[in-house]
């Protein structure tokens, strides 16, 4: 049997296993191991499967916890959007902009955990970072009469087409929060991590560990790229270091890793080899760390990688990410409590929130070794 004939026979089967209801919403699937044995097959395919089910919203994924059921969900018919089945009552919309098995799930978890408890139910939709879709999603919230909005927005350091929406969401009384970062034009309430303080705190421990040769990865359709590279650049000025023009790559939501990774290369070949790599998120150093295994390159003997957010990825691989930490859970529940107050209080008097970030440091980054510096 073929590879991807193997993997849509175990989504099939774990889907089925949910609609009978064998496993149960919130119930903890088989781990991969028993998966493997049970269908006989590689772990490359039980991920291939399982990360198929996790970004359709069958399942979800909580950091050292393993992967379960989530609620049923049902495709709509936007493209790239998904939604909970909203019941009559109290219903709270949340667009982010993409449902994978990255940190959304935890950041859903959060937010659904606190909604229900207050008797709340869940309308969600996808943009999958693309501002079009950010305009259907908008326009079916605004349709189905959502009480409140919780927004993560859509290549948020471009200037965004949709205010209009956002504005009758203010006309119409409906409170709208945003997270991870905000537009800048609206100024709204928004709950969002120091992105500045994180790229400066990754790139500080690497200078204190002696590195001086150093590569940045950012993506620049976003601010929370743009603000970790910020702080990249200013760890350099307050250790008294400059930047070289080479010291940064930078890539946007239509290019994702492949062309980054061969332009990767290609500096790799023609040009002077970093010792330490900061990298805009823990799933671009996985993709990073694949091509230096490739090349032969050791992690962290030859070069230190840094991730962002801690997501569930920077202990996936043999080499564990020092990334810096994202308060999924946490940002969920903050969510879900300002939006919550604000319907129920008919205000949005509840003040923004910017988390501090921390480094969690591993084993991927480690002292320059010193023949490296000459």
């Amino acid at each position: 049997m073929a590879q991807q004939a193997k993997y849509m026979v175990i989504k099939d089967q774990i889907k089925t296993w949910i609609i009978s209801g064998e496993i149960k919403p919130g119930d903890k699937i088989y781990s991969e191991n028993e998966l493997m044995k049970m269908f006989a097959v590689s772990r490359h395919t039980i991920r291939q499967a399982v990360g198929d089910l996790v970004h359709e919203g069958w399942l979800y994924r909580e950091q050292g916890a393993g992967t379960f059921c989530s609620n049923k969900v049902t495709s709509n018919t936007l493209s790239g959007q998904q939604t909970v089945e909203p019941k009559p009552g109290k219903n709270i919309g949340v667009i982010t902009t993409y449902i994978s098995d990255y940190i959304f799930p935890s950041i859903i978890r959060g937010i659904e955990s606190y909604l229900t408890e207050k008797g709340y139910t869940l309308t969600l939709a996808c943009t999958n970072n693309d501002t079009d879709k950010e305009k259907q999603c908008l326009q079916m919230m605004l349709n189905r009469n959502i009480d409140g909005l919780i927004v993560e927005p859509t290549k948020s350091s471009n200037y965004n087409p949709n205010i209009q929406y956002y504005l009758e969401l203010e006309q119409n009384n409906i409170p709208y929060l945003m997270i991870n970062q905000f537009y800048s034009q609206l100024i709204p309430p928004h709950i969002i991590v120091n992105d500045e303080h994180g790229g400066y705190l990754a790139t500080e421990h690497l200078i204190h560990l002696g590195h001086e040769k150093f590569l940045g990865l950012f993506k620049t359709d976003d601010l929370q790229g743009v603000n970790r590279m910020r702080g990249f650049i200013r760890a350099f000025r307050e250790n008294g270091l400059t930047a070289s023009p080479e010291a940064i790559l930078t890539y946007n939501t239509e290019e994702r890793y492949d062309p980054l990774m061969d332009r990767l290369l290609n500096l790799f070949k023609t040009g002077t080899r970093p010792t330490a790599i900061v990298c805009y998120n823990d799933e671009l150093a996985i993709h990073v760390l694949e091509v230096l295994r490739n090349l032969g390159i050791r992690v962290p003997d030859e070069i230190s990688i840094v991730g962002y957010d801690d997501s569930f990825l920077a202990e996936a691989s043999d080499i564990k990410l020092t990334t810096v930490a994202h308060p999924k859970m946490n940002m969920g529940m903050d969510a879900a409590r300002w939006i919550v107050s604000a319907v129920e209080n008919n205000s949005i008097k509840s003040p923004s929130i910017v988390y501090d970030p921390e480094l969690v440091v591993r084993t991927s980054t480690a002292p320059v070794i010193k023949e490296q510096c000459e």
